[in-house]
């Protein structure tokens, strides 16, 4: 299913539960964004029928409870609502601080670029009489930043649908094309990756999203592949960040007395007039800038330039967020 078809379904449930009466489908398509046609165009106005029709037998394959009947007895067109009784929850009792998980929660997906599903979950909650507070921060702003290729790719798994994308690794100058069947998108470390099964190399692969290049693109029919039962992605990101060589050598000078964490990482301490120069083994730049940004002046970047560009990277997000919050 389309992330614009969800949508539509999402807005056609919000708009039938939201009136006792029954609603035709002409007052459905003036109100539900998605349905949008000409009614004096035959081809356009049989076209929309089209899709009302398989919206509604999406909606009650997925078990909402669609109603069909006529406001009065005069009324020649059938019309559509949502039986509460039968679609409501059972009343759920939320904590004044569960309540307020539940808004960090919708305000994080926001942020992550699932509003829709944010919305609808949110939705539902209320049509059950939970209170949800979504400008609830419990004392703490969530800041979620996700990738390019966050969107396409979690639509790809939803859909079970393989996609092509370039791909870059540090010890490589040029992008790599790789062919995808994505099995989700988890995080791991402050980092999302995808998981799936590698086309080309027939074994399955993850990859961080921050290193694909370009659009990800879609690749054959939807629900082309079937995930293994019971994954564990979490697991196998783990483990293969776990496995990854720490071939890569960076050069850090740092405070005397300063920065005791990265002394212990060093492999070779040796002084220097501004202080100690430390060589870091590392495998990933940019954990090992994030790393390098928290001693804040007490440590200076001499190289590679990678990770150079990433602790400059972070601390322009650093001042982004920072001002974000000063301005609000």
């Amino acid at each position: 299913m389309s992330r614009t078809r969800t949508e539509r379904l999402v807005n056609l449930v919000i708009c039938l539960l939201s009136t006792r009466r029954f609603l035709t489908a002409a007052q459905i398509a003036a109100t539900v964004p998605g349905y949008e046609h000409d009614p004096s165009d035959p081809r356009d106005h049989e076209a929309f029928q089209r899709k009302f029709e398989r919206d509604k037998a999406e909606l009650r394959e997925l078990g909402v409870p669609l109603e069909t009947g006529t406001a009065s007895i005069f009324d020649q067109e059938p019309g559509y609502r949502i039986a509460h009784r039968e679609y409501a929850l059972p009343d759920i009792i939320l904590e004044p601080d569960e309540a307020a998980a539940v808004g960090i929660a919708a305000r994080l997906w926001q942020h992550a670029g699932l509003a829709a599903a944010a919305s609808s979950g949110l939705a539902k909650l209320r049509a059950a009489g939970v209170e949800v507070d979504p400008q609830a921060t419990l004392g703490v702003e969530p800041v979620v930043t996700v990738d390019p290729a966050f969107g396409p790719l979690t639509t790809a798994a939803r859909d079970r649908r393989a996609v092509t994308f370039s791909y870059r690794v540090p010890e490589v100058d040029d992008a790599v094309t790789r062919r995808l069947e994505p099995w989700g998108v988890v995080c791991w470390r402050g980092r999302w990756y995808v998981v799936g099964h590698d086309r080309d190399r027939s074994a399955t692969r993850c990859f961080r999203l921050s290193r694909i290049v370009g659009n990800v693109r879609t690749a054959g029919r939807p629900g082309a592949f079937s995930p293994p039962a019971n994954v564990d992605l979490l697991s196998h990101v783990a483990g293969w960040d776990g496995q990854t060589p720490r071939n890569g050598r960076a050069t850090v000078v740092a405070r005397p007395g300063k920065a005791a964490g990265l002394r212990r990482w060093a492999v070779e301490t040796l002084p220097s007039p501004d202080g100690d120069r430390l060589t870091l083994p590392y495998a990933d730049a940019e954990r090992l800038a994030a790393t390098i940004v928290g001693y804040g002046p007490d440590v200076r970047v001499d190289g590679p330039p990678e990770v150079r560009d990433a602790v400059i990277q972070r601390l322009k997000e650093v001042m982004t967020r920072h001002d974000g919050v000063v301005a609000a």
